[in-house]
This record gives C-alpha cells, sequence and structure tokens, in this order.
C-alpha cells in the first residue's frame, strides 16, 4: 500500500512547480519512512526539513562565496601522505570556497588536492588555473560522481585518499583527526567526518542501514555539539561528501562501485565492501566540515541526478541483501538500532569527569576505558555532579566513550529508567558515590554486573591520616568509613582495589566478596634524556589530596632545608593544583610551583629525581607509577611505595624521616652508576605490575 501511494505521488511529478513535488515527496517519506523508523522520529524530521533555511552560523568562520577570485595558493606536497579528491562539475564559487578553506586551515599531514572537473559547463578550469599547489584532472565527458571519484583515486599519490564534496568547507584538524583514526583505532578501513549545515545544525554523525537497504543519517538538524555525537564508533556509514581510505583498500575493493553511476549509494556500498574485507568503518566527530547539501546534484527527488537516489536503493539492497538481513529491522526505534554493531554496554560513574593531568586516578580510569573499548565495549559515562567541560567530552569521545552531562543528559535516575535495561554492566567508582547510586542500579538496571571500584580505599586512608594527626574525631569518621565501605564491596557483584596490600586485607574482611586487584595502568615511555642533562628534583601531587598537602609541606619545611645547607643548587619543582594561600605559605628561594600543567614531560625529561614523601595514605601512588615510566629515579617514604612490589635500592630509595631523605637526595642526585640502576629498575617495575596487559586480563575476568 505504501508502495502504491508512493509511486501515485510520483506520477503527479510533472504537474507541479519544484515547491510542489518537494512537499509531495515528503508526503511520501511520511508514508514509506513511518514504518521503517516510527512515527514520532520521521516527523521530527520532515518538520526540520520544511523549516526555514537559518542564517549561517557566525561561529564556523564560514568563507564567503562572493570573494574575489584572486590567485592563492594550497599547501600540498610532492609526496604526499594524503590524496584530497575533490570531484566538481560546475559551481566554481562554491569549489573555490572549498580550496580557500583548505589553504587557509591546511593540515600537519603531507597532502595533495586533485580536483575532477567532470565535463564543467562554466569557466571552472579557467578559474582554477590561478590557484596553484593544484592538481587538476578533465573528464572529457560527465562521468558523474561515481566516474570522477575513481578517476582522481587512479592518479593519487598518497597512501589514504579523502574525497571532498566541492560545496564544502573544512575546518581545523579536518584531515589529520581522519588520520588519527587510521594511527588509534584498530582495522579501521574507511573514517567520515561530522557533517554540520552552514546555519550549525547537525548534518551527518554516520549513517544507519536498516535490512530493506534503506538509511537514515544519524543526528540530522540536532544541535552539532551534543555529546551524542561527539564520540567515535563504528557505523554503517559515512558519507562521499567528507570520507577518508586506504588508497590500497580502495584500490583492493575496486573503488566506486560503477553500478550507483553517476551517484548515490556508492559511499554505503564503499563502506559495506571495507567491512566485508574485514575492515571497519569509523564515525570521527573531530573532523568537521560543513556542508550545503544539494549544491551538487540539487534537491529535486525526482529530476536529474537525484533521482538516483531511489534507483541506487534497489541496486544496493539486492547486492547486500544477505549482510543487510542482519540489521536492524524497519521499525526499531532508532537510538537502538544504531548500536546494532556496540558490543556490551558498562556505565562508569565517578565524582567528577576523568583529567589525566589532574590524579592518577583519573589517568587509571581513562587507561581501563581504553581496554574497555579494546574488548568491545560500549562506554557511557556520568560524572557524579553531570558537569563535562569540552575537553573533556571530546577527550573521552576520542575513546569513543558517550558523556553524558548538563544540559544534555537528565540526571542518572532518568537516564537508567530508560536506558537501564541496555546495559551488562555498571561501574561506581569511589565509595561516596557508590552508597547512593548502587540500590539505584539495582532496581532499574537488574541484569547489569555492578562493579565498585574502590580508587583506593577510603578508610584505610582516614585511619592511618588519624594515626598521623593523634584526632579523635578522623578516628571515628575512619569507622564510620569503614562500615560503609565494607557493606558496599559485601554488595557488589565485583570490587576493584589497586594494592595488593588492600586486596589481602580485604580477603580477610569480607571474605565472601568477590575483590579483583586492578592497579594503575601505564605506558612505559622510556628515559628521553640521560643522567648529565638533568638537574634538580620533582614533586607532583594536587593539594586536593590531603596526604599531598602533607607531603609538599613537610618537603619543603624540613626536608629541602637539609638538601640545601649542602647544596643551595638543587632546586625543588612542585606540580598540581594549589590554591593561591598554599602557594605563598610554600614560596621561598630553590622552590618553583607551577601548579597544574598540561604535559608532565619536561620535569619527567628535564629533572633528575622524581620524589615521594608522602607520610600517610592508601592505594598505589600514581605519582611514583608515572616517574618510572619515564626512567626517572624516585625517592620515596615506604608508605608511597607501599603494594608496588619495590625493593630498596633496586628500584627505588626509602627514607623514614626528613634526615635519611635529604641524605638519599644528595646521594643519588650525584651518583651516575646508581642513578642509572634506578632507572632501569623502575622502569622493570612498571612493565611488570602496572601494564596494560595485567589490567587487560583482570577486567576480562571480572566481566566474562
Amino acid at each position: 500500500m505504501a508502495r502504491q501511494t508512493v509511486a501515485r505521488i510520483i506520477n503527479l511529478n510533472s504537474m507541479l512547480t519544484w515547491h510542489g513535488k518537494r512537499l509531495l515527496y515528503l508526503l511520501s517519506r511520511i508514508v514509506s519512512s513511518t514504518k521503517q523508523r516510527g512515527l514520532y522520529a520521521t516527523w521530527i524530521r520532515i518538520t526540520q526539513e520544511l523549516r526555514s533555511a537559518a542564517k549561517p552560523d557566525e561561529a564556523l568562520s564560514l568563507l564567503s562565496l562572493d570573494t574575489p577570485r584572486n590567485a592563492f595558493s594550497l599547501p600540498t606536497s610532492d609526496a604526499p601522505r594524503v590524496s584530497v579528491i575533490i570531484p566538481i562539475h560546475g559551481k566554481i564559487t562554491y569549489t573555490l570556497a572549498c580550496l580557500r578553506s583548505i589553504a587557509q586551515h591546511g593540515a600537519a599531514a603531507r597532502f595533495e588536492v586533485i580536483v575532477v572537473d567532470d565535463a564543467s559547463p562554466d569557466d571552472s578550469l579557467a578559474a582554477l588555473a590561478e590557484v596553484t599547489g593544484l592538481r587538476v584532472l578533465r573528464n572529457v565527458v560527465n562521468l558523474g560522481f561515481v566516474g570522477s571519484c575513481n578517476a582522481g583515486a587512479a592518479q593519487a599519490r598518497g597512501t589514504h585518499l579523502l574525497f571532498l564534496n566541492n560545496d564544502t568547507q573544512v575546518t581545523a584538524g579536518w584531515l589529520d583527526r581522519l588520520l588519527d583514526c587510521f594511527n588509534e583505532e584498530a582495522d579501521c578501513g574507511i573514517a567520515g567526518s561530522r557533517l554540520v549545515y552552514p546555519d550549525g545544525r547537525l548534518q551527518e554523525a554516520g549513517g544507519l542501514v536498516y535490512a530493506n537497504g534503506s538509511a537514515w543519517t544519524v543526528g540530522r538538524f540536532e544541535k552539532r555539539d551534543n555529546p551524542r555525537f561527539l564520540h567515535r564508533r563504528d557505523v554503517d556509514y559515512v558519507s562521499g561528501a567528507a570520507m577518508m581510505i586506504e588508497t590500497a583498500l580502495f584500490r583492493t575493493i575496486g573503488g566506486f562501485d560503477v553500478r550507483y553511476a553517476p551517484a548515490y549509494c556508492e559511499d554505503m556500498d564503499l563502506c559495506f565492501a571495507a567491512r566485508a574485507a574485514g575492515r571497519r568503518v569509523v564515525y570521527q566527530p573531530e573532523s568537521l566540515v560543513i556542508h550545503c547539501e544539494g549544491i551538487s546534484s540539487g534537491l529535486d527527488p525526482f529530476s536529474g541526478v537525484k533521482r538516483y537516489q531511489v534507483i541506487n536503493r534497489g541496486k544496493f539492497a539486492e547486492k547486500w541483501s544477505t549482510i543487510l538481513a542482519h540489521h536492524p529491522i524497519p521499525g526499531t526505534r532508532v537510538e537502538q538500532a544504531i548500536q546494532h554493531r556496540a558490543g556490551r554496554h558498562i556505565l562508569i560513574v565517578d565524582a567528577l569527569a576523568p583529567e589525566p593531568n589532574r590524579d592518577s586516578g583519573s589517568l587509571r580510569l581513562v587507561n581501563i576505558m581504553r581496554l574497555l573499548r579494546e574488548q568491545g565495549w560500549r562506554i557511557t559515562f556520568m560524572a557524579d555532579n553531570r558537569r563535562a567541560s569540552t575537553d573533556e567530552i571530546t577527550r573521552l569521545g576520542r575513546l569513543g566513550v558517550h558523556v553524558l552531562c548538563k544540559p544534555w543528559a537528565p540526571i542518572l535516575a532518568s537516564w537508567l529508567t530508560t536506558n537501564g535495561d541496555t546495559l551488562d554492566a555498571v561501574m561506581l567508582c569511589r565509595h561516596y558515590i557508590a552508597e547512593p547510586h548502587l540500590p539505584l542500579v539495582r532496581r532499574l538496571a537488574p541484569n547489569a554486573t555492578v562493579l565498585f571500584d574502590t580508587v583506593d580505599l577510603h578508610f584505610l586512608r582516614e585511619q592511618r591520616a588519624a594515626n598521623h594527626s593523634g584526632k579523635a574525631a578522623l578516628a571515628r569518621q575512619a569507622r564510620a568509613s569503614r562500615e560503609r565501605e565494607l557493606g558496599l564491596i559485601a554488595a557488589a557483584d565485583v570490587t576493584f582495589v589497586v594494592s595488593p596490600v588492600e586486596h589481602a586485607m580485604l580477603q580477610e574482611l569480607v571474605p565472601g566478596a568477590r575483590v579483583q586487584l586492578l592497579s594503575n595502568v601505564h605506558e612505559v615511555y622510556g628515559r628521553s634524556r640521560a643522567f648529565d642533562g638533568r638537574h634538580g628534583l620533582v614533586f607532583v601531587g594536587g593539594f586536593g589530596h590531603t596526604p599531598n598537602m602533607d607531603a609538599a609541606h613537610w618537603l619543603v619545611d624540613e626536608i629541602l632545608p637539609r638538601v640545601q645547607s649542602v647544596r643551595p643548587d638543587i632546586p625543588l619543582h612542585l606540580i598540581g593544583d594549589m590554591p593561591a594561600n598554599e602557594r605563598h605559605t610554600l614560596a621561598r628561594p630553590g622552590v618553583t610551583i607551577h601548579g597544574r600543567v598540561d604535559d608532565l614531560m619536561p620535569w619527567m625529561r628535564d629533572c633528575r629525581i622524581a620524589v615521594a614523601p608522602l607520610r600517610y595514605g592508601a592505594g598505589v601512588k600514581g605519582k611514583v607509577n608515572m616517574s618510572m615510566s619515564h626512567g626517572l629515579p624516585v625517592i620515596a617514604t615506604p608508605m608511597a611505595a607501599e603494594g608496588m612490589w619495590l625493593t630498596d635500592g633496586r628500584d627505588v630509595l626509602l627514607a623514614s624521616d626528613a634526615d635519611e631523605f635529604a641524605s638519599a637526595i644528595l646521594r643519588l642526585h650525584d651518583d651516575e652508576a646508581l642513578w642509572l640502576a634506578l632507572s632501569d629498575g623502575g622502569l622493570a617495575n612498571v612493565s611488570a605490575h602496572f601494564s596494560f596487559d595485567a589490567a587487560r586480563e583482570t577486567l576480562r575476568r571480572s566481566l566474562s
């Protein structure tokens, strides 16, 4: 019935103006699309398409089409890594704007630009002759989009091809971020950009294909900065308007299938062919491209090249019928259908969005997320305060993590009410986050394995702080925390601890609990500079963690004066969040306070010793792991070295009081042989006990 209705509408084509055709086309989509995606989703999409076009979004800095045709140059290379292929058929003003945007933003990777002129009826060739750094190919006869792209690819010199429509304008990172996918995503064969309209609305965040071959452009007309569309993910296809593919893969596949000439469905087909060859198709939101949709082929679905959209859909469905049989059936809710390629789903809740440069817990969590994604998990993250900065959303999105935050996502209870049945696991980090949320998770996500990540045992840290300070109030607080924390451990399906000391303690205190050792996870960077090129001390620790505050004061007030009495030339660098009043208190000659830094590498490279004078705490100290992973020797208290399989004199120097600490600093700072032995020992320790391999196995075992 739906097909007959659509056919009757199409038969009216010759009797109507373009606007009438457009309206009837949208009506036909209501009839056919409602059965595919549901009435609500279809109605929203139709009303958005009927909405008058808004003015260009000034934040996108769209280049004017009225720019005088002055000569300009592209920053291209004769030895490109990427070949950018732009097929054109007239519309020279759009082509020049596209090329100017490339000239403006460039790329870190070497690239060439090939424009394939498909027998343009205007003065395109003459205008392109004024652009230096450009390769222009000319089709004697019109070959259409498919033929032109294949012709350009045949002449490409890069290891990767980037197909780009001429009615696009690129933004910063357009090319390099696509290339990142091939460097960072295993088996990536194709990567596609986030496409937006000139008015700033989202045009496409990857595509979905239903079992009957019909397609749905994900995110169309939504807000482009909604975190739902800001994480990498595997998709059914990406648009040929901005698509990168390995040259070798493109040629192995045979290029764009000519059965779709002149255009339409060839990009979907190429993505399906890449997957059939064992490769992934990845949506990359960090590559943002503005696309003036319809300029190349028009918007009239009943005439010109656009009419092939319907014709080629049938060819596509026939070619890939066996594969499509495993796709979502028409009528599947869009939000459910777009996850059909995703693996098991885990929700992670922590106090704050992780920032690896802020604290070791954040670094550990980010690396756990990396391992979970590697194992095929779909990851959703929510901070307990539901806040996340643009940088945090982008950083996690790079790992494929969907961030739930204000104003885009509701409170956890509301989100779980809608999505709880999709969850296979929930990880609650820190006891004060797990305590209020664990009952909620059990009720609204009953099928999910509940993981309690202690990060460190809070009650143990409080107990040790009470012992150090002698304060009775702290001791009472520690006893209350212990009761709550042990209760959570008993209630959770799996509990993670970072230290073998804590693991052994919990086996005794909660013998029936399933406790797993999931310690810090670090890459091993190695030494970047020899002994002679280094000088001074570094302490890393934010003052949001009271053991760090105590350690910094002890270091500056008692240890450093003993060092400076012998060697006043040895400087100390303090790194980490620090309130203004603390900066003032700790400021003195020989001490440089840097605060939080974006990159620790300059101090890991240039300092001779890392110090960890912690007098109380719990867990495993990320500052020690981090320094050792860079081959930077560490002097630590026994408390700071706890649970790390370290031996004094082999991979660390241990000191219990200020005199011992100062003596160890003076000894190590001038002993190259000892320095080198500790550097090698520290690197070996991180490789043996804090590697990705060890954490990978723990996660696999806990979630199997």
